[in-house]
């Protein structure tokens, strides 16, 4: 990856992480992290991977999400002065839950 690549990447997570938490309102206590973003190579798409606590409000949270993305790229748009500018896709994180797992396993073997 690109120098410039991981730098669009991270410029958009930070921006899109204060747009989701002034703009958009979840039910209470639910906490929404953008985990990371995947920019295309050429700047077409960017896929922004979201993590919800607690995790039986992540449908919630991509059904708000998705009714909310063309908004959401409309404020990045007018954040972000670059061309050409990604449009955002939103995906479920799954390497997290992953990792969880296999931390719950690795505590179970240290107790064994």
């Amino acid at each position: 990856m690109s120098e410039r690549i991981r730098k669009v990447n991270e410029l958009i997570k930070r921006e899109l992480s204060q747009i989701i938490l002034r703009e958009i309102d979840f039910s209470k206590g639910v906490l929404v992290t953008i985990t990371r973003v995947e920019a295309s190579p050429n700047l077409i798409q960017a896929k922004v991977y979201i993590s919800a606590l607690p995790e039986d409000q992540l449908t919630n949270v991509f059904h708000i999400l998705k009714q909310r993305v063309y908004n959401i790229q409309q404020l990045l748009n007018k954040r972000l002065k670059m061309r050409p500018m990604p449009k955002i896709e939103i995906m479920e994180e799954k390497e997290t839950k992953q990792a969880g797992r296999i931390e719950e396993i690795l505590e179970k073997i240290k107790k064994q």
